[in-house]
């Protein structure tokens, strides 16, 4: 898919490969494309039943912000969407213009956020073109992936665990300046060094959901998955089960997924997950997994294909699902969960939880260390993308409508500066390795 991209010298500098010194050269523009919401637009969607992204997000040019000592521009190859996206892009379930007002609160380095438009994006891959005064690793020229934990060095909180300091956000949702555009504003410690063998388009569509999966399931803060553990992985070819899945496999887990059609069943078997369930073949009818047996029918579903229950049960579905999570996992088992995309109000039968010592462990995002962990594990060719469409940028409320509809499976990217597909593979040998079918397996 081509994308002529936006002319300007120093893009068009870093398309070519040019040196980071080169780069160092060329001026910085004062304006860019990309894409954002508008607040004076917030409440456009009052009283409708169809509240589509594509009224709401505009691509056009924007002011380029003033660095700060301790962040780095990139000029951003290719981006991703995620859920978060289409949140800001409906203005649920709060706009985000009250996160970059908060935010522009906190003095100048904050003021900055707080805007009349906010570009959206959190998940992207590309060239390091301006780096802050108080910068010491990263220099201009480098090629990186973006991590979307938005970290304040000063709180003390961090220090334990990035995600628990208070002062913690997600860029491109809490903050300004995100990955959907020509080029992004990041702290230093959000750049992570890109997997050589990847496209700018893999690469910069997996940090988010696959370290979210990482920290949920392998990290310090989750379930900490052991060997031989039964995993259940609810929507294993959405953007999280599909990392989920693989993490689980590649730590010596068993997967176990679900999956609403034959054509995703296949693609989970295809990433090494032999258990695999299609909801549709529970006959629960019209109240789904919200029936009173939803819990015991999946649960005797899951035992005649591994034998038991699960330890762990990967939950971000929330109101739908959440009431049969909590009845099929093992006694002493865990449920971790990170999101609730069918409704945040969780209803289940606390019995099962309390009489039977399970636990509720409540996931948020991954601190650095998690983010750097994660693409460890894909620059080593373990854990591969998930991707499944690309679009340009120009199309970025269509690339938004796609998962707001979930009309996808695995993750959906936008070319921001990559002028078509396939372009940054920096090691062929190890691509060659790992094969064109495991890396596009979910664009088959």
């Amino acid at each position: 898919m081509a994308h002529p991209g936006s002319s300007n010298a120093l893009l068009d500098a870093v398309r070519s490969g040019a040196s980071g010194p080169e780069l160092q050269e060329i001026d910085l523009p004062t304006r860019f494309r990309a894409a954002f919401t508008r607040k004076d637009e917030v409440g456009i969607f009052e009283g409708r039943t169809d509240k589509d992204v594509r009224r709401s997000l505009h691509v056009g040019e924007v002011e380029m912000p003033e660095l700060a000592p301790d962040e780095c521009v990139v000029a951003v190859m290719s981006a991703a969407i995620n859920f978060n996206t289409v949140w800001s892009a409906i203005f649920e379930p709060v706009p985000t213009f009250a996160f970059l007002e908060k935010f522009g609160r906190q003095g100048w380095h904050g003021a900055r956020h707080d805007l009349p438009y906010h570009i959206l994006g959190s998940d992207g891959s590309g060239v390091v073109v301006r780096t802050g005064s108080g910068v010491k690793h990263w220099k201009v020229g480098d090629k990186v992936v973006l991590s979307p934990s938005y970290v304040d060095e000063e709180d003390h909180g961090s220090y334990d665990d990035g995600m628990m300091s208070e002062s913690q956000l997600a860029w491109g949702f809490e903050t300004n300046f995100g990955s959907l555009g020509e080029y992004c504003i990041v702290k230093a410690n959000q750049l992570i060094p890109k997997p050589a063998h990847l496209t700018w388009e893999e690469a910069g569509s997996t940090t988010l959901c696959a370290a979210t999966a990482y920290r949920m399931l392998v990290g310090t803060h989750g379930a900490r998955m052991k060997q031989g553990d039964v995993v259940l992985i609810w929507g294993a070819t959405g953007g999280l089960g599909s990392f989920a899945t693989q993490l689980v496999k590649n730590g010596g887990g068993i997967p176990v997924g679900v999956v609403s059609s034959d054509e995703k069943a296949d693609i989970v078997r295809s990433q090494g997950c032999e258990h695999v369930i299609n909801r549709n073949d529970l006959e629960l009818g019209e109240q789904g997994l919200r029936h009173p047996k939803a819990g015991r029918m999946l649960g005797e579903a899951i035992r005649r294909l591994v034998g038991e229950d699960p330890g762990i049960v990967f939950e971000y579905l929330g109101r739908e699902t959440f009431g049969a999570s909590v009845y099929v996992a093992k006694r002493g088992g865990k449920v971790v969960t990170c999101g609730s995309s069918t409704g945040y109000k969780h209803e289940y039968d606390n019995r099962f939880l309390w009489m039977r010592l399970k636990s509720i462990i409540g996931s948020h995002g991954f601190n650095y260390h998690e983010a750097v962990e994660t693409n460890r594990l894909i620059g080593l060719g373990m854990i591969h993308p998930t991707l499944s469409t690309v679009f340009p940028l120009d199309e970025a409320g269509d690339a938004t409508r796609a998962v707001q509809t979930n009309q996808h499976i695995g993750k959906v990217a936008v070319l921001c500066g990559a002028t078509a597909e396939g372009q940054g593979v920096d090691d062929p040998a190890l691509r060659e390795k790992i094969g064109e079918e495991r890396l596009n397996l979910y664009r088959r």
